[in-house]
C-alpha cells in the first residue's frame, strides 16, 4: 500500500513544511462486535468494586488517537507490512542504523508529535482526580497520558518526546532536536510510503544517504530517543517502582494491550500471584486472557468514557 507524505522546502529559506495526505489518515484500530451491555455491566461493577485500581495501557489507546500500532489485526504494522521495528544492538551498532532510523523519525516528528488524548485518555484522567486510580503504567511512548494531565503516572518504555545522549546521560527535548535536524538538512527532502508505529515512516534507503544526524551538544555523544527499543530491558528501579505501585493496588485493569511483551505481561503474573482480580479491555485475544476473570473485548474509549469512578 503506498501513501505519500511528502517532505519540501517552502521558497523561503529556513522555512519546512510538511505535506500530509488524506490517505494518511487511515483508520488504525481493528474492527470488532458490537459491545456487548451485560459486559459492560460487569466491568463497572469490577472498577466500583476497587479503590486503589491499577492500570496499566498499550497501544491499543493510542490507536483511537491515530497512532499505529504492531500487533491490531489487519490494521498493525505486523500484519499491513513485512516491516520490522528497529533493535537495540541496531541502533547503538551502526551509524548507518542510527541515520536511517533518524531521517524516518524527522519526517514522520510533526504528524506523530501533534496526536492529542482521546476520550479513553481523559477518562483515566478523571479516575485519577476522582481518587479511583492509583497509578497507571502506560507502554505507549506517545506521551499522550502526559498531554492528557495524568500525573500518577510510569512511562514503562520511556517517552519518545525526550532525547537522551548514550554517552553522558544528558536528556533533552525532541523537539529541541527537531530545530537541529533542520538546521543540518535545509536541502533534504523525502517522501515516504506509509506511517509506522512510534513516529517512524516508511523511506527507501537512498532516500537517507545524504541526511546529517547531529550528536550531543555537551559531549558529542550518541543521541538516542530515551525509550526502550525492541531488545533492549526496562530500568531495575522503573520494574520496582510499578511492582510496588501494584502491592498498593487491589484491583488491576488492562487497557488496550495484548501483553505480548513481557515487559508489561510481569505484572499481570504479579498480580495473579497477589491475588489482585484482573479485568482485560482490549480488541482481540491477549497473552494474559487466562488470568484475567472478566474479558471485554472493545475500543477502550467507548467503554471507558461510559464508566463512572463510583
Amino acid at each position: 500500500m503506498s501513501l505519500p507524505w511528502r517532505v519540501f522546502r517552502k521558497a523561503s529559506p529556513g522555512l519546512r513544511s510538511i505535506s500530509v495526505s488524506a490517505n494518511l489518515l487511515m483508520n488504525f484500530v481493528p474492527s470488532t462486535s458490537s459491545i456487548d451491555a451485560n459486559l459492560v455491566d460487569r466491568l463497572q461493577h469490577f472498577v466500583s468494586q476497587a479503590s486503589r485500581l491499577f492500570v496499566i495501557s498499550g497501544a491499543g489507546l493510542s490507536t483511537e488517537s491515530g497512532i499505529p500500532d504492531y500487533r491490531s489485526e489487519g490494521v498493525g504494522l505486523y500484519a499491513r507490512t513485512d516491516r520490522r521495528p528497529m533493535q537495540y544492538k541496531e541502533f547503538v551498532g551502526s551509524a548507518k542504523s542510527r541515520q536511517r532510523y533518524w531521517a524516518r523519525n524527522y519526517v514522520g516528528w510533526p504528524q506523530f508529535s501533534s496526536h492529542k488524548p482521546n476520550a479513553a485518555h481523559r477518562t483515566l484522567r478523571r479516575w485519577e482526580e476522582a481518587g479511583k486510580l492509583h497509578w497507571l503504567v502506560t507502554q505507549n511512548v506517545d506521551s499522550l497520558h502526559s498531554k492528557a494531565g495524568q500525573r500518577r503516572l510510569t512511562e514503562l518504555h520511556g517517552c519518545a518526546h525526550r532525547v537522551i545522549c548514550l554517552g553522558c546521560g544528558t536528556v533533552s527535548l525532541r523537539e529541541e532536536l527537531q530545530r537541529r535536524f533542520e538546521a543540518l538538512n535545509p536541502e533534504w527532502r523525502a517522501q515516504t510510503l506509509g506511517v509506522a508505529p512510534d513516529g517512524d515512516v516508511f523511506l527507501e534507503d537512498e532516500q537517507v544517504l545524504h541526511f546529517r544526524v547531529p550528536s550531543c551538544t555537551a559531549c558529542s555523544g550518541t543521541l538516542k530517543p530515551e525509550v526502550t527499543f525492541f531488545g533492549d530491558n526496562v530500568s531495575k528501579a522503573t520494574v520496582q517502582l510499578v511492582h510496588d505501585r501494584l502491592a498498593e493496588s487491589d484491583a488491576m485493569l488492562v487497557t488496550g494491550s495484548s501483553l505480548q511483551v513481557y515487559s508489561g505481561y510481569r505484572f499481570l503474573l504479579a498480580a495473579k500471584e497477589r491475588c489482585i482480580p484482573i479485568a482485560i479491555l482490549n480488541i482481540g485475544p491477549t497473552r494474559a486472557d487466562h488470568l484475567a476473570e472478566l474479558k471485554v473485548s472493545a475500543r477502550c474509549g467507548e467503554v471507558l468514557s461510559v464508566l463512572q469512578p463510583l
